[in-house]
């Protein structure tokens, strides 16, 4: 049980820090500058920072997936527990939304807010599908080729670079989606749009799995 709730934690802290730098970075941001290539900037070098450091630190506590749809994976290669697999995605979600409260407390703003930032459209969702494909790939081959230990750099160095070349900016992820409702500010995005989003996701995760089982997963 207590291997559990470290697990869990984990989950949550990392998540809720990682969501913390992505909406803090954009709130600083946006304060700072009006030109939307800097924020755009500051905000991906932030994200990439806080995610090579908190992957490197809590992956050795939970496996720092910070993701439902990485956990979901994990859960499908490793046959693990379907209750732990729910307690992921619960701590997952629940950290994400809290790193967002938080953020917009530390900038003095209103600590319950709603996003106005609509996403929409399908480059967006192109691109989300995209994102999230690349993403379970990098970290699934990393693990299928036994360099598990590359994964904070990879994913790091991908979501950096992601931002840039990605019309959507690479969410990638269904709980820091639903995390960044809860911020009007650069990285925000409306509750109207995270729908299509999150399916896009799924639909990209599910491309990247098979990707991975048709290129690197051993066949038995």
């Amino acid at each position: 049980m207590l291997l559990t709730n470290r697990r869990h934690l984990g989950e949550f802290l990392g998540t809720a820090l990682l969501v913390m730098a992505v909406v803090g970075s954009g709130i600083m941001a946006q304060k700072m500058t009006d030109d939307i290539g800097l924020q755009l900037l500051a905000n991906a070098i932030a994200t990439g920072g806080a995610l090579f450091a908190l992957i490197t630190i809590f992956g050795p506590v939970s496996g720092a997936s910070f993701n439902p749809l990485v956990s979901i994976i994990g859960y499908i290669r490793n046959k693990s527990s379907i209750t732990e697999l729910l307690a992921d995605i619960v701590a997952q979600t629940l950290g994400a939304i809290t790193g967002c409260i938080l953020a917009n407390a530390m900038f003095g703003l209103a600590t319950l807010q709603t996003s106005t930032k609509i996403r929409s459209g399908g480059p967006l969702w192109l691109s989300e599908t995209v994102a999230t494909a690349t993403l379970i790939v990098i970290i699934f081959a990393a693990i299928e080729t036994q360099q598990s230990h590359k994964i904070a750099a990879l994913v790091a160095g991908w979501i950096t670079g992601a931002y840039w070349f990605t019309s959507s900016t690479s969410l990638a992820n269904p709980a820091v989606t639903v995390g960044r409702m809860f911020s009007d500010s650069f990285a925000g995005i409306a509750p109207r749009s995270t729908p299509m989003f999150v399916v896009m996701q799924i639909l990209g995760a599910v491309v990247g799995w098979g990707l991975i089982r048709a290129i690197w997963q051993e066949r038995k």
